[in-house]
């Protein structure tokens, strides 16, 4: 069963979602709803050019990374001893978002329009959203992601890259990042085979939100 959201800042049990993880749809993106989702283990997930509202999902396992099992194999530690990038965190956010978005514009299924940058570029000005840079030698951002950060705990939400193994570089500068902070782990919210190589697996949903509810 999917539920219908109104004005009410609310969400159904997320136990309830169905096996795709899909749980509701409507409400909107303000900041009250999406920190009230992120912290239930919920996420926005839709193609703007289908829907005309936000459709929430929550799946019962979920993929996460722990910061101290990334996984950096040879070919990328031989890459980063090159010293080829420079990294930083929350320099250039309308940067990052705008490139994850203009990458994947085009595709049928694209999710990152107007609606959700302008969420969570809002969710980022007041302190809840972050993102990772990549530089190259000319100062030019050529890699990145972002996500929202409650507590110890940092739910990924696009990369990008411009050039070979850049979000992967980002990746582990946020793997190694939180993991000198003491932060507890991060939501890859699906699994792919690009995040599984990097030490991505699944847990449970009662595992999940455990760490989650420990660390806020």
């Amino acid at each position: 069963m999917i539920f219908q959201l109104d004005d009410k800042l609310c969400f159904p049990d997320p136990t309830l979602a169905d096996d795709d993880g899909c749980l509701a749809v409507g409400g909107d993106l303000s900041v009250d709803r999406l920190l009230l989702a992120y912290q239930h283990g919920i996420f926005p997930w839709y193609s703007f050019r289908y829907h005309d509202e936000p459709v929430w999902y929550c799946p019962h396992q979920r993929f996460v990374i722990f910061p101290s099992e990334i996984h950096v194999s040879h070919s990328m530690r031989t890459l980063m001893n090159k010293r080829l990038y420079s990294f930083s965190i929350n320099c250039d956010f309308e940067g990052v978002i705008h490139e994850c978005s203009r990458l994947r514009i085009e595709e049928n299924g694209a999710w990152l329009g107007k609606d959700m940058i302008e969420a969570y570029t809002e969710l980022h000005r007041q302190g809840f959203a972050a993102s990772v840079e990549v530089w190259d030698e000319n100062k030019k951002l050529v890699g990145g992601l972002y996500g929202v950060n409650i507590g110890k705990a940092f739910f990924g939400e696009s990369m990008f890259s411009l050039v070979p193994s850049g979000s992967k570089l980002a990746l582990i500068f946020l793997a190694r990042t939180l993991e000198r902070l003491g932060g507890v782990l991060i939501d890859c919210q699906l699994e792919t085979a690009h995040l599984r190589s990097m030490g991505g697996r699944f847990i449970s949903y009662e595992e999940y939100m455990q760490l989650i509810s420990d660390n806020s």
